[in-house]
């Protein structure tokens, strides 16, 4: 595997992300580059020294990753409201959105959230590097 300085809280939200940006890793500085609608993706432009292979597309989780990941949660909580109100948020119309809406309601289970997603946004991210090659640099 080949060693990179990356910053994993970008790798983290780049994974998790749910905007309209497509977001690429820049194997050769460890960057991670966001592209907006109707930009070029990174290197697109060069016209002289391209570098095909330079910039690794990161696939964001899908919708039903993302839903996975917030039903494993739900089975760590101990509170049946919020495991009655969140499971059906789940359920419904915009599931993402409204989960993390109902979550305002359970201060305690939206702390317990965000701590179990960034361990596993960070699991995740861990992974995608191995899958693809790379190991993060001990920065």
């Amino acid at each position: 595997m080949r060693p990179m300085t990356i910053d994993l809280h970008r790798l983290e939200y780049a994974l998790d992300a749910r905007d309209a940006c497509t977001h690429y890793l820049d194997l050769e500085s460890g960057d991670i580059r966001a592209v907006f609608p109707g930009e070029a993706p990174p290197s697109a432009n060069e016209k002289y020294d391209v570098q095909p292979g330079r910039y690794l597309h990161i696939e964001p989780l899908d919708l039903q990753q993302s839903i996975a990941m917030r039903e494993d949660f739900l089975l760590t909580q101990h509170n049946p409201s919020a495991y009655a109100v969140l499971n059906t948020a789940l359920r419904g119309r915009k599931p993402l959105r409204t989960f993390d809406f109902k979550l305002e309601e359970f201060p305690a289970v939206r702390q317990a959230w965000l701590d179990y997603q960034t361990a596993q946004l960070r699991e995740y991210a861990i992974n995608w590097l191995h899958e693809n090659g790379l190991e993060p640099s001990g920065r």
